[in-house]
């Protein structure tokens, strides 16, 4: 059995472990830094801890279509990664008999996204591989960027 969070970018569902979620937070203000690829909306600062935030709809070429976001703050490759979607609806539990190994393509999504297909009901709840949705080169940029941010803010924090 697996317990997972469903979270919904525009008509998609997507389920994300449980085990993996750290929170579920409002939207909160987005810090934006230039040169990130577009999927990135940016950093936010949560309780003094800088977190990238990866815009689901973005990532997967969803139009937005909800003013009532949240952000899922998840672990990836021990890493925490906000998730920017339109919203969350539930937690479920997926028996066995009801995850299906992903198609070699699903709605446009590359397969190494996705860990398997939910069928829960008449809903289809796409399972994301967290820790493939970035690239390992993305990873390195969000670490760079948020060395910056880091230091940009001690020195702010020394200024005031």
């Amino acid at each position: 059995m697996a317990k997972v969070a469903v979270a919904y970018a525009g008509q998609e569902e997507f389920g994300i472990d449980i085990n993996k979620v750290v929170e579920i937070l409002k939207a909160q203000r987005i810090h934006v830094i230039p040169q990130l690829p577009s999927f990135l909306s940016g950093m936010v600062n949560i309780r003094g801890e800088v977190i990238p935030l990866v815009d689901l709809r973005k990532r997967f070429g969803i139009p937005p279509s909800s003013a009532n976001e949240r952000i899922i703050v998840v672990r990836s490759d021990h890493e925490k990664v906000g998730l920017l979607v339109d919203g969350v609806k539930e937690i479920v539990d997926l028996q066995p008999h009801e995850i299906s190994a992903p198609p070699t393509v699903f709605k446009g999504l590359r397969t190494e996204y996705l860990i398997g297909i939910g069928k829960k009901g008449d809903s289809i709840i796409i399972l994301l591989n967290l820790d493939s949705l970035l690239t390992s080169e993305e990873k390195i940029q969000l670490g760079e960027v948020a060395k910056t941010v880091e230091v940009s803010r001690a020195g702010d924090e020394k200024a005031s």
